[in-house]
């Protein structure tokens, strides 16, 4: 079982361990003395590099290929890193990474930039796209890799920028975790990672989860979210295995717009000054639900060939309500204010097949995988803006520095302002060579065939 030492404690406790040291230093100076033995002790993985720096990665190849043969930047935030920081959130584990910013994202999603390009469809998990619109946990990731650059070959359409993979926890090891923290703002989190393996190999399992509960320096903001992920591995034939796994992710928070601006800077007022409903717990919140199921099937035909098919199905929702500022008068030092709903309903699935053979041509080693990908994605999406009025019907004029905030009702009243269903079709075939030529020179080509389609379907007169 792991224990969390708060950093603090980790402090103290360093301090008993070196002043022994040094008050045997002092206690004989000049004169020879018999030191006691000294045993140390360290993780073989951190010796071969794969604690903070690990030499694979597998996101940019879809196999296991050391990152100096890979001829694209590939940054991986690794287990050890994001439990030694208590990294959470997506946005914790992506501040290791050079080149990634983050940006507001409405208050209700992950919002990265790689490259200066926005990443926000460009989010996978085990290889296969998550573009959903919301905050994700890390509680079931064992690292998060980051390609940058194009990386349409393996994974489609997508930014300039790169994009974000992340590797979840599977079963295999035994392992039994919990950990627990608190910190500013009743920010309290429990965690658990808990596997067994049966049957020398034959059957495995591990459910991680998560529960946090947090306010914050910002008036009225809240988190609270929870998150469990189980996973089943069979092995049906000395060299076939079958992976269940299941994650579902429930998050809730105030969709906070922050601060406006007044003559180009924001307004002088305090941090923890919040612009919208007085009852933004009920009325300004964003609650997203993300289920997701995944069956895995890798089979080893032999030395130079094997097999991989995944299929995943997954399901997010999104009840996102919000309150922002919609113009500010300088001269009167007022602003006027909108509230709106938007509701989410999105499904779809993937099927990822993965050929990989291994040979020798004309002196030179060859690894080459064989793709194809087809799925499907439908998004439903409804939205509606009004002003926040008085009981005369007219926008209401809050003062800029000092706004008397008032109740709002959840639902923004009126027609919609849209509706719309969206249904993506994926049909890809792709192929790639990782050619050694020496252990110095080596090669990677790729060629990649898509037909993608998108359909719009609008359900307001008027629209398309």
């Amino acid at each position: 079982m792991r224990i969390k030492l708060h950093p603090i404690c980790a402090a103290v406790a360093g301090s008993f361990v070196f002043q022994p040291v040094l008050t045997w230093a002092q206690a004989a100076p000049g004169a020879s003395a018999q030191l006691p033995e000294v045993t140390v002790r360290a993780d073989v993985s951190r010796e071969l590099g794969t604690g903070y720096n690990p030499p694979n990665a597998v996101s940019a190849t879809k196999t296991e290929a050391p990152l100096r043969d890979i001829p694209q930047t590939v940054n991986v935030v690794t287990a050890d890193v994001m439990r030694d920081q208590h990294a959470t959130s997506m946005q914790d584990a992506l501040k290791n990474v050079p080149g990634v910013s983050f940006s507001h994202g409405d208050g209700q999603r992950d919002q990265v930039s790689i490259r200066g390009f926005s990443a926000i469809a460009d989010q996978f998990v085990d290889g296969i796209r998550d573009d959903a619109l919301y905050f994700r946990d890390m509680s079931n990731v064992d690292r998060v890799e980051v390609i940058k650059g194009p990386a349409a070959v393996l994974y489609g359409r997508g930014s300039s920028g790169g994009l974000i993979n992340r590797v979840t926890k599977k079963p295999g090891i035994d392992v039994t975790d919990f950990a627990l923290s608190y910190g500013m703002w009743a920010d309290r989190r429990a965690e658990a990672d808990v596997g067994r393996v049966f049957g020398d190999g034959a059957a495995a399992f591990r459910v991680t989860g998560a529960v946090e509960k947090a306010n914050s320096y910002r008036s009225q903001q809240f988190l609270d979210r929870s998150a469990i992920a189980p996973s089943l591995e069979l092995r049906i034939a000395p060299e076939t295995t079958v992976l269940f796994q299941a994650d579902y992710l429930e998050d809730r928070r105030v969709t906070d717009f922050g601060i406006p601006a007044y003559k180009g800077r924001p307004v002088d007022v305090p941090a923890s000054r919040y612009y919208g409903a007085a009852n933004a717990r009920d009325a300004d919140y964003s609650q997203s639900r993300v289920f997701s199921g995944t069956a895995t099937v890798n089979h080893r035909f032999n030395e130079n060939w094997s097999i991989r098919n995944a299929t995943r199905y997954y399901h997010y929702s999104l009840d996102r309500n919000n309150t922002l500022t919609n113009t500010v008068n300088e001269a009167a030092r007022t602003l006027t204010m909108n509230h709106g709903n938007v509701r989410r309903e999105e499904h779809g699935w993937f099927n990822q097949t993965d050929l990989t053979q291994k040979a020798t041509f004309l002196g030179m080693k060859h690894e080459i995988l064989y793709g194809m990908e087809i799925g499907q994605q439908n998004k439903d999406q409804v939205n509606n803006t009004k002003p926040v009025v008085g009981a005369n019907g007219l926008p209401i004029a809050f003062d800029l520095f000092n706004p008397v905030l008032v109740a709002l009702p959840r639902q923004a009243p009126g027609t919609p302002g849209t509706s719309n269903l969206g249904v993506f079709n994926t049909l890809a075939f792709y192929t790639q060579d990782m050619i050694t030529f020496s252990e110095q020179w080596k090669a990677l080509l790729g060629v990649r065939y898509d037909n993608f389609q998108q359909q719009t379907q609008t359900r307001i007169a008027g629209q398309r």
